[in-house]
């Protein structure tokens, strides 16, 4: 499984980078706003600085949710970098938008999924990604992990080449639920990544280890 951060704290990406197990990156208008990263060409450039320091997949929002509005929008987005994935949301004209980039050979996220049916669309359009988000879901109340577990089987029943990338990710227990699933991708905060680190009998076997070691010097 892959693992993306979704984030546009570039200190946080930097650690996540160093850590060597980071796959991608993952943003939206909403991250941006926290940063403090408004306007276009500011936008424009936090994508740029992104792409320079992982090696991985960047996905870049439109914000157009009309055809010809996205796919002006992608065009441009992509073009700033090899590594851009251009994120296109769940509607009529953003399935439209990535049969389109797909067809030009562009790389796309869709996002706000919260079906199967959505996903369907999707990989039928020849989204590269789809984004069901499980932390929303969860928050009303309703599984989000089954979503994923119905569209890997909707997908293998197929063989789509779409991979699944479960977004909205809170927590660790997320991931792991994710890996037992077979989702390809898991993007959340670096919190839910670090998390993984983290049992107590690690840390009381190392103490052990080094209690050890220092009585014998």
């Amino acid at each position: 499984m892959k693992f993306f951060i979704d984030t546009a704290n570039l200190d946080q990406i930097k650690e996540a980078q160093e850590l060597g197990i980071l796959d991608g990156v993952t943003t939206n208008p909403s991250l941006m706003a926290k940063e403090g990263i408004t306007g276009r060409d500011n936008i424009i450039n936090h994508y740029k600085a992104i792409c320079e320091i992982v090696d991985g997949d960047v996905s870049a929002e439109v914000i157009a949710t009309d055809f010809e509005g996205i796919v002006k929008e992608g065009e441009e987005l992509a073009a700033l970098h090899s590594q851009i994935v251009v994120k296109v949301p769940m509607i009529k004209d953003g399935v439209k938008a990535i049969k389109y980039f797909s067809d030009k050979g562009i790389k796309t996220n869709c996002t706000l999924v919260f079906s199967v049916g959505q996903a369907l669309l999707a990989a039928k359009a020849g989204a590269t990604y789809v984004s069901p988000f499980i932390g929303r879901l969860d928050d009303i109340s309703t599984d989000g992990l089954n979503l994923i577990n119905d569209i890997r089987l909707v997908y293998d029943n197929y063989a789509f080449e779409t991979q699944i990338l479960a977004a909205s990710v809170r927590h660790t227990m997320h991931v792991i639920d994710c890996a037992r699933i077979g989702a390809d991708v898991m993007t959340g905060p670096l919190s839910s990544i670090v998390g993984l680190l983290k049992h107590p009998l690690t840390d009381i076997g190392l103490e052990k280890f080094l209690a050890d070691y220092r009585k014998g010097n």
